[in-house]
């Protein structure tokens, strides 16, 4: 039975006081299941499913980046399919409205009043596919939702079902018929992961696989929604030291004074980072997070938010992600790092 306090909870994106944590152990089968389906239909490209896997669990929202072909639409589809939640998706274009993403009021002439009909953000994981083919207008119908958990429309606020996650695609900013997403909308997503072209083995793997077939059609979900919700709170209660914590902020602040970045991380990407560190150490098999963790995630957590100097950007190209790729690497090594890696941290 739902208890008022884990309604009131969900409808506030608060975690759901009803979910208990699952030991490490059942933690580590329920993502090994997950990190399998998604295998099945991306070959070897084992780093973009483990990060889609830790934005799920760490309740962030995943870009996934790419030129056309790569298999960026598959991961996604992958990931939902994956996870027994109600799913939609979004495929955005020009003529895409906001109100096709949020919902619209619409006139009842039998009960003469305004009636609200959902749009199709209203799902526990939403698939935006080719975000940045559709106007900055029709992409900012996502802010409220993405940060908020909420849609307000005509002065009635409209409450998103948690768990909610956005898995956005998109073309790179140099591709015909696109436009760059706003920083505010990019601050929003918890991680940004590219693709990359497959290796030839990988490739004749995936010719062989798809032969009779496509693999996501053989998919079955593997996590319910409420072992999802054990699973968040398995990672919300793994423990990060003061000295961990005093450790990202270091490397943060850092990004908001390095010659070569015109803006820095935000302080909403310090929380991204912490939270994806603790899915990371569970993944592990850890109950607290280390340097390492951190380490292992700035780059694809905070390179997104970053805007390079015009000069940066200019020598790089592709705006500047090469080189604040590698200038987020050079402060990661010039940070001091906490020498004792256990609890007691």
């Amino acid at each position: 039975m739902t208890t008022p306090a884990a309604t009131s909870a969900r409808a506030h994106g608060r975690p759901d006081p009803s979910a208990a944590p699952l030991t490490l152990e059942e933690f580590g089968e329920l993502t090994g299941a997950v990190l399998g389906n998604l295998e099945q239909v991306i070959d070897g490209k084992t780093e973009a499913a483990t990060l889609a896997l830790i934005v799920l669990i760490a309740e962030g929202h995943l870009l996934v980046e790419d030129v056309p072909g790569v298999g960026k639409t598959t991961l996604a589809k992958a990931l939902a399919t994956s996870v027994g939640c109600t799913v939609s998706r979004i495929q955005f274009t020009p003529d895409l409205l906001p109100s096709d993403v949020t919902g619209v009021s619409i006139y009842n002439q039998v009960d003469h009043a305004f009636e609200f009909k959902r749009g199709a953000v209203f799902a526990n994981i939403v698939i935006a596919d080719e975000i940045n083919r559709a106007s900055p207008k029709t992409q900012s119908a996502l802010l409220e939702c993405m940060e908020e958990g909420q849609v307000s429309i005509d002065g009635a606020t409209h409450h998103l079902e948690p768990p909610f996650i956005v898995v956005a695609t998109q073309n790179p900013i140099e591709m015909e018929g696109t436009y760059a997403l706003p920083e505010a909308q990019r601050d929003r997503f918890m991680a940004r992961i590219s693709m990359g072209y497959p290796d030839a083995a990988a490739e004749l793997s995936m010719l062989h696989h798809r032969e009779t077939g496509s693999p996501l059609d053989r998919l079955v979900p593997v996590v319910d929604k409420p072992r999802l919700a054990a699973m968040i709170e398995t990672a919300r209660a793994i423990y990060v030291s003061r000295a961990v914590e005093s450790y990202v902020v270091s490397i943060v602040q850092a990004t908001r004074a390095h010659p070569e970045f015109r803006l820095g991380a935000s302080p909403r990407g310090t929380l991204h980072l912490v939270r994806a560190a603790k899915v990371l150490a569970a993944l592990n098999g850890r109950e607290f997070v280390v340097p390492d963790d951190i380490d292992q995630l700035v780059v694809p957590i905070l390179a997104h938010r970053i805007v390079a100097t015009r000069r940066a950007a200019g020598e790089a190209g592709g705006g500047g992600l090469q080189a604040i790729a590698a200038a987020l690497r050079g402060i990661v090594a010039a940070t001091p790092v906490p020498l004792a890696r256990s609890r007691t941290l």
